[in-house]
């Protein structure tokens, strides 16, 4: 009996600490959805089309051509519009066993159709390249198929400062910086939110009039994009210098080496490690159409990028444009836009009525003025968009810029901030953070002329928001560590509960054992010795002497009750109070 009283209190602790062990190992690996990801991928510099071109997505595509030698190579295309020949396999990986519209598939990258259409990587440019939805109807016979455009020769590597578009007298010229010109970047301070994150891993698509890719403050961080209206070309490059400025704002990055002479201080973007994809959507005028705004928005989806930025080209009234902020949203894409001017009502959605992915920003001075006449509650959230320092295209230096699409570059480097920072956080997530931590000056609720208040990079990256903490676990033990502690609270209160009733009279003490060890009990006395719990009566019918165990035992009910009567009586008359075999008084 003593070997089985020990072993329970051992049982038992066994028992806690397997359970105890799946919850420990547990707690050491369930992961917070709302912590950063300490890993970052780096968005790629050469974004390619998604996964789901043949069900309307747009993309960049090319037909293959018949010339008098016969179907062009996968290898000369991609001489052609990707500057090497050995990119061939890419375009075999981007097409192999993807159904044609004659209802053939490419499986062998050295056989390939007339009239077949080829999905091509986002930095394909040249003659014959096309921006949209694949073409459903299939091109056969030699009038229908393209003929092959002329070979030319291969175009060297862009150096830093190098690819810069030809001058003109229609490119805008850039203003010089004037003093005070800073108090933009001074205001929004993104260096603080930096120590959390620089936005690395978020594709920035800016939708405007390109990017200057040779700046050295973004050299490396400029894909190289489309011009929407042309279908072929670059948008790695910069005549307006609108775009230019707004990259800048977004993720430039102080040069190793700044110019010499440079009297202005440096400008460093709101997100200095993020990947710009520039869509151009206007040329050497600045005028565009809705189409290609819409265009640019599906492009930059279809690309992957994570946060849209729109300039002052895009018109969120046009249906076209609309839609495609619309699909946008859907594919989860923080879309950022300039908010609508005027005072006649707007088609537009007023602010809050769009889609919750969409931010409408109005642009600020130094002292609060707006940058355009705004409608009423029209903007979501405010930034700075009046003298703005940015980077102007060409190598211009740094100039003063007014505009809300300068506003939109700050908001749109916020929203790359908070993107790295959280990545598990949905498009409507971030925007509502962006709104929800933006300095409101007092006000509990948004304001009609500047929204829910200034953007603050920082807190918009910093700031924990109770209603993103991810929902409590379903289970009632609570996390790993609290489980844990009440396994071990429960294993210790049923050994202490052991424990009492092994020193309870009568029923856990130690059994009599005859001399050959054998335990008593379970039909008959050992040889020699009296019942322990027999101790009323002896042999002779004498009463009981003190010291022996008074109590009854289960096993003679008949005369229990008369024999602990008896028991008492004697003890009493003696005076003198009796022990159990345990040493227990009674």
């Amino acid at each position: 009996m003593t070997a089985k009283v020990r072993a329970w209190p051992i049982l038992l602790g066994g028992v806690a600490m397997v359970a105890a062990l799946p919850q420990l190992s547990g707690a050491g690996q369930r992961s917070d959805p709302l912590r950063p990801a300490l890993v970052s991928v780096a968005a790629p510099a050469t974004p390619t089309p998604s996964a789901d071109a043949q069900n309307g997505a747009f993309v960049k595509y090319y037909t293959v051509a018949a010339g008098a030698d016969g179907t062009e190579s996968l290898a000369a295309i991609a001489g052609r519009l990707l500057g090497a020949a050995n990119r061939a396999e890419e375009l075999y990986r981007l097409n192999v066993g993807r159904r044609q519209a004659d209802g053939q598939s490419l499986t062998d990258s050295r056989q390939l159709r007339a009239g077949w259409t080829l999905i091509l990587p986002w930095d394909a440019v040249g003659d014959g390249v096309r921006i949209g939805p694949l073409p459903t109807q299939p091109s056969s016979g030699p009038d229908q198929a393209p003929p092959v455009p002329p070979v030319q020769p291969p175009k060297p590597p862009a150096k830093p400062g190098g690819n810069r578009p030809p001058a003109s007298s229609q490119c805008a010229n850039s203003v010089p910086s004037r003093p005070g010109s800073g108090w933009a970047q001074e205001r929004m301070a993104p260096d603080q939110a930096w120590g959390r994150t620089r936005g690395a891993g978020v594709l920035v698509a800016v939708v405007d009039s390109g990017v200057d890719a040779g700046l050295p403050e973004l050299s490396g961080r400029v894909a190289v994009g489309a011009d929407i209206p042309s279908g072929s070309g670059r948008g790695d490059v910069d005549c307006l210098g609108s775009g230019t400025a707004m990259a800048s704002i977004i993720g430039a990055r102080p040069a190793d080496t700044p110019p010499a002479g440079a009297a202005a201080a440096p400008v460093v973007g709101v997100a200095p490690e993020a990947t710009i994809l520039p869509l151009r959507v206007v040329g050497d005028v600045p005028q565009s159409k809705p189409a290609d705004a819409a265009t640019a928005i599906e492009v930059a989806v279809s690309a992957g990028a994570r946060v849209v930025a729109l300039g002052a080209f895009v018109d969120l009234a046009d249906p076209a444009v609309a839609e495609a902020i619309g699909r946008a949203s859907e594919h989860d894409v923080v879309v950022v836009a300039p908010a609508a001017t005027g005072t006649a009502a707007s088609p537009s959605p007023a602010a809050g009525d769009g889609p919750e992915a969409l931010l409408r920003v109005g642009g600020v001075g130094p002292e609060g003025q707006p940058a355009a006449n705004y409608q009423p509650s029209g903007a979501d959230v405010i930034a700075p968009g009046i003298d703005v320092a940015s980077l102007g295209a060409g190598g211009s230096g740094v100039r003063a810029s007014s505009g809300s699409q300068y506003a939109v570059a700050f908001v749109a480097g916020t929203a790359t901030l908070v993107r790295s920072a959280f990545p598990n956080l949905s498009a409507a997530q971030v925007t509502h953070r962006i709104k929800t931590t933006a300095d409101r000056a007092g006000r509990p609720d948004a304001d009609p002329a500047t929204g829910w208040g200034m953007i603050d990079p920082n807190a918009a990256v910093v700031t924990t928001l109770a209603e993103e903490a991810p929902p409590a676990p379903d289970d009632a033990g609570g996390s790993g560590a609290l489980r844990i502690l009440v396994i071990a609270l429960l294993a210790v209160a049923g050994i202490a509960a052991i424990a009492l009733l092994a020193r309870r009279p009568g029923a856990g003490g130690e059994a009599a054992t005859d001399d050959t060890g054998d335990e008593a009990g379970d039909g008959g006395e050992p040889a020699g010795r009296e019942r322990p719990d027999d101790a009323t009566a002896t042999d002779d019918g004498g009463p009981a002497t003190p010291g022996e165990d008074p109590e009854p035992t289960a096993d003679d009910a008949s005369s229990g009750a008369d024999a602990t009567d008896e028991a008492t009586t004697v003890a009493t008359a003696a005076g003198t109070s009796g022990t159990d075999p345990a040493g227990a008084r009674w």
